[in-house]
């Protein structure tokens, strides 16, 4: 039977049809998986931690941090991290375990300062807070820097002198004069120690040192970084290698050096005033437990109670009190009504755990010790101990007068710019070269 035109050309059509049907509804496949939730935004890079601009009518500089610590972090690797000493850290970290931390750990991290309560020129320590500035010179109109590191400081029975020197030699690749009271105790115990120790590995003055104008004080490095940020010195102040070794390339010959001892600093930041507060040291002769009200009373009185007036501000003595018993080395706002060391922290900027740019550290070079040489060495600097160098403890000249120092700080009133009774050491003879503390 013949089939049509007409029909074989509808046969035609509808087999095209039903085969375009069947791709425009092919099998229906599975749904596909939902997209993997978007990344945790990284933490932003650290804050650099020893160099800053200080803006006028500003006290403060830097910002505290708080970085999360890994599986294999001590409080000690953090600390070299970020340029901070072992007293520092711990401070800030009260309920943390400084050699287990664990991970995931928050850490806070001080690195923001008050500036020391003394004129900015040349190098100003504040021995209660472990801490160096050092204002490099600037021209008129221009913006004042400063640099600031950890120090480790004398021990108790050895503390490191306080009032103004200056430096007076540097020397690259110092050589240690051991004491003859260093060299009589190693004979009494059957070993024989070299009376001159060279450049190396065992020197305790490191890589670089200045002499002051004190006799047999330096400001050096270190063979052991993990004392800085402790009292771990026969007087000397002592830096991280890689902090010494910036110090050496910038500071001059002649360069003022002041030591304060001030463990509770203030100073302006951002129209507040600010407080931080360190632990007293063990042989601070003030009685700061009785009466730091007074004390302090006394030196806002003279120094800061115009500023106080003129920004229009009260002092909330509550928080005074509460940082002054339990110090945390962080600075906190004492002229507002609300304010405490864990607001300050839960606004803190969290940031990655690593070296900053622009450090000092390279992040490999001397890295700190494990918890068993540590205790070592915190055994072998304790009173009474042998430690990298000894001297016979020196004895304190005279006091100045009203009980100050020979050529100490000004008192203005403030007794937190006043000095130990223990003033310097005076200056030795002419032409003599006498052995050094470390």
């Amino acid at each position: 039977m013949k089939i049509s035109p007409i029909r074989a050309a509808l046969a035609v059509s509808l087999c095209a049809a039903l085969a375009a049907c069947s791709l425009f509804h092919p099998k229906r496949a599975e749904p596909a998986p939902p997209p993997p939730p978007p990344a945790a935004p990284a933490e932003p890079q650290p804050v650099a931690t020893e160099r800053f601009e200080v803006a006028p009518d500003e006290d403060v500089v830097g910002v505290v941090q708080i970085v999360t610590s890994s599986k294999e972090d001590t409080l000690t690797d953090i600390a070299r991290r970020f340029n901070v000493g072992y007293e520092e850290i711990l401070r800030a970290n009260p309920k943390v375990d400084p050699w287990l931390p664990g991970a995931d750990k928050p850490i806070v991290v001080p690195t923001q300062f008050v500036i020391p309560n003394a004129p900015r020129t040349g190098v100003v320590i504040n021995i209660a807070a472990m801490r160096l500035f050092y204002f490099p010179p600037h021209k008129s109109g221009e913006p004042q820097t400063v640099v600031t590191h950890p120090i480790g400081i004398g021990k108790v029975g050895w503390s490191t002198p306080e009032g103004v020197t200056k430096i007076v030699r540097r020397q690259a690749d110092p050589t240690w004069r051991v004491p003859i009271s260093v060299i009589k105790e190693h004979r009494e115990n059957g070993e024989e120690l070299e009376r001159v120790i060279g450049p190396g590995p065992e020197n305790p003055l490191g890589k670089f040192a200045f002499y002051l104008q004190w006799p047999s004080y330096l400001i050096h490095g270190t063979n052991k970084p993990a004392g800085v940020g402790l009292r771990s010195s026969h007087g000397c102040i002592r830096l991280y290698p890689e902090d010494i070794a910036q110090l050496f390339a910038m500071v001059p010959v002649g360069t003022q050096v002041r030591v304060v001892n001030q463990p509770f600093v203030f100073g302006w930041h951002a129209g507040q005033l600010y407080m931080q507060a360190f632990d007293v040291l063990e042989d601070d002769s003030r009685d700061w437990k009785k009466t730091s009200r007074k004390l302090l009373s006394k030196s806002f009185a003279a120094t800061l109670q115009k500023q106080l007036k003129t920004h229009n501000e009260q002092v909330n003595w509550d928080v005074v009190a509460t940082l002054t018993h339990s110090p945390r080395g962080v600075p906190v706002p004492i002229s507002v009504a609300d304010s405490s060391v864990d607001q300050v922290l839960a606004s803190a900027l969290k940031v990655q755990n690593r070296v900053p740019d622009g450090s000092t550290w390279d992040g490999k070079s001397d890295l700190p010790m494990d918890e068993a040489t540590f205790q070592q060495m915190i055994s072998e600097i304790e009173p009474g101990g042998d430690g990298a160098s000894g001297t016979t403890a020196p004895a304190s000249p005279a006091p100045g007068p009203a009980g100050t120092a020979p050529n100490a700080p000004p008192i203005t009133g403030s007794p937190l710019a006043q000095p130990h009774p223990a003033g310097p050491p005076a200056a030795s003879p002419a032409g003599s070269q006498p052995t050094s503390a470390n």
